[in-house]
């Protein structure tokens, strides 16, 4: 039998800066996605083509072999997106007590990606949101393509488990899930035993929420039949820099 599955209140456009300031999340339909982005849906949904051919993960340290990925680092300043010189991704032990510590180079995010205006859309569209509950001279933006699958049984969009990622704003965007069940989200007050859980269905739905409140986490997907996985997009936005292994920003 198989488990309900639990839809998120929604948020409309105009009330997501009010409701993300009071309740530390918000959970967008894709057509308000678009509307911030300032981009049909279309368009939007014409991205998804690029979480075909991920790269592997070479980096899982529970030895899965279930998660495909690319990473990209921006700066915007004035409503203006550049992209940064490729870099490691690195989180401390304090958020990722699996993966922490540890410089991770992915495969850069492609070019015909980063040069699509509605992926530029939706960087600059959050960021002019964000700007008006935290106003910052730049925002340090990282993105990462995510495809987990089910090649080996079950796949794990969290194998660190419940966390938060150590920057101001983190936004899950649903591109695609095919033939699976689990994947539901859930988010928990970080200073509290609040929680609530859902799951993402809709292509181009999207879970923002601020980081230094909520701890988050996505349950293992598995089959419904041979095969199935889930494609997400995060962007995590921070107001004082990139986060940065010690041992580089000594050098």
């Amino acid at each position: 039998m198989t488990a309900a599955i639990l839809s998120p209140k929604l948020t409309s456009a105009k009330e997501l800066s009010q409701a993300l300031s009071r309740d530390g999340f918000v959970v967008a339909s894709p057509e308000t996605v678009a509307e911030v982005s300032g981009m049909s849906l279309e368009d939007l949904q014409n991205l998804s083509q690029y979480w075909e051919g991920l790269p592997r993960d070479p980096y899982l340290k529970d030895g899965g072999r279930y998660r495909f990925r690319r990473h990209a680092s921006f700066e915007i300043q004035n409503q203006n997106l550049n992209l940064v010189p490729h870099r490691a991704h690195w989180q401390s032990l304090d958020y990722n007590a699996l993966h922490g510590g540890i410089e991770r180079w992915f495969e850069p995010v492609l070019p015909v990606v980063l040069n699509d205006p509605a992926w530029q859309g939706v960087l600059l569209g959050l960021s002019n949101l964000l700007n008006s509950l935290k106003p910052v001279k730049t925002w340090f933006v990282e993105a990462h393509q995510f495809r987990i699958d089910t090649a080996d049984g079950i796949g794990r969009p969290t194998p660190e488990g419940a966390h938060r990622d150590g920057v101001d704003f983190v936004a899950v965007f649903l591109l695609n899930r095919v033939g699976i069940k689990g994947g539901e989200t859930r988010i928990f007050d970080a200073k509290g035993s609040a929680g609530l859980r859902f799951t993402l269905t809709q292509p181009w739905s999207l879970l923002l929420m601020n980081d230094e409140r909520m701890i988050h986490e996505s349950t293992p997907i598995q089959p419904l039949a041979d095969y199935g996985y889930r494609d997400t997009l995060v962007l995590t936005f921070r107001s004082n820099g990139f986060q940065d292994s010690p041992n580089r920003s000594q050098q």
